[in-house]
This record gives structure tokens, C-alpha cells and sequence, in this order.
């Protein structure tokens, strides 16, 4: 499956309860994200699905996939749209194999060889970054030009995430990717479905 990038919100609820992060996915996706990725690494299993069932119902109202990050039992038993896994994670094969080939699998690639190897494996899309330094994950940056050339080497759709805001994202035109992924600049957002209506005129200004 081909999911549309154009704006993909990944959450952290770090300091938040459930219900307030589901209202804050409610208004990013009143705002136009067209992908959420659930992002929990700290929650056991048990309260993770029980937030990703929450989530999904807000998502589901949207008709925006839903992506759970890491872990696939999770996204299979809320029935999500699909999984991103990064490099240390399953590899894209094996989360191929179990999830099958209507789900939507993306995976996070710095070089060109991670991002022709994903592609091979099954892998639906690619998150690259960080292109610029991050609160809610320490990782080496990738540059602009690495961005062009991993763009270059595959035919799914990559995007950009990592420190992206409003003011910073026109850095990416012309670069060749399908879309952006923010956390911060929708999470901590006063509004975030204003700051998602923004974002999403922006970047579909320069893509």
C-alpha cells in the first residue's frame, strides 16, 4: 500500500494522560495530517494497546491510517494500518511476513544502502532524518544531499522527519520527498489543528 505522506504526525505523550493525546490527534487530524504514527517507548504493552484502541477510534473517524512504531503484536491486535520500524528493530521482512502484504510498513533509513535494502525487504515508505537536531530523539543528522540522493535510489515515497517546523521546512523543496514527519511542531502546538492546516499548505507548497 502507498500511504499518502504529505503530512505525518508522529505523537509522544510524554506528560500527557491518554484522553489528551487523543485530542490532540483529533485536532491534527481535523487539520489535514494525512498519517499518524503512535510512538510509545516507555508504556508496557498492556497500556499501550489500550491507548493505541483510543487512538485508532479517532483516527478511524478521520479515515487516517494509523502506524504503531516498534511493535508489531501491538499493531496487530488494534488492527492498525501498519508498522514503522527502525534499523535496531524486526527486520522489514519479518514484519512483512507477519503482518502480510496489505499493511503498511515503513522504516527509517540514513544511507542509501538502508534505504535500498528496505525497499527490498517490502517496505512501503522511508523516514529519513534527523534533518535537524530533535527533542524527542538523540540521532545523527542526515544532511539535504543524503536526503536527494536516498529520494533518488527508491521508488517508494520518503519523508523527511526530524526538527521540521514551519519556518524551517522550505530547506526541503525540490529535495524529492513525498512528505514530512513532525512531532513538536504539532504536540506542542497552542493549536494543533491550526499548526497541522499550516504545516500541510507549507509543505505541499514546496513537495
Amino acid at each position: 500500500m502507498r500511504p499518502d505522506l504529505t503530512l505525518y504526525f508522529v505523537t509522544d505523550s510524554t506528560g500527557i494522560d491518554g484522553t489528551q493525546l487523543s485530542g490532540i490527534v483529533e485536532k491534527a487530524c481535523k487539520g489535514g495530517v494525512t498519517l499518524v504514527q503512535l510512538r510509545e517507548k516507555d508504556r508496557c504493552g498492556r497500556d499501550f494497546l489500550a491507548l493505541a484502541r483510543q487512538v485508532k477510534t479517532v483516527t478511524d473517524k478521520f479515515n487516517v491510517p494509523l502506524i504503531i512504531n516498534d511493535r508489531v503484536d501491538i499493531a496487530l491486535a488494534c488492527d492498525a494500518a501498519g508498522v514503522h520500524v527502525g534499523n535496531e528493530d524486526i527486520p522489514v521482512s519479518d514484519v512483512r511476513r507477519i503482518l502480510g502484504a496489505k499493511k503498511i510498513i515503513g522504516a527509517t533509513a540514513k544511507s542509501i544502502e538502508q534505504a535500498v535494502n528496505a525497499q527490498k525487504a517490502g517496505a512501503d515508505y522511508l523516514g529519513v532524518g534527523a534533518i535537524f537536531p530533535t527533542s524527542t530523539k538523540e540521532t545523527i543528522l542526515t544532511d539535504i544531499d543524503t536526503l536527494k540522493k536516498i529520494c533518488g535510489s527508491v521508488t517508494i515515497p520518503v519523508c523527511a522527519i526530524g526538527g521540521i517546523t514551519y519556518d524551517n521546512c522550505y530547506v526541503l523543496e525540490k529535495s524529492g520527498i513525498a512528505g514530512i514527519a513532525v512531532v513538536s511542531a504539532i504536540t506542542k502546538s497552542p493549536d494543533p489543528e491550526k499548526a497541522s492546516r499550516e504545516l500541510k499548505e507549507r509543505i505541499l507548497s514546496i513537495i
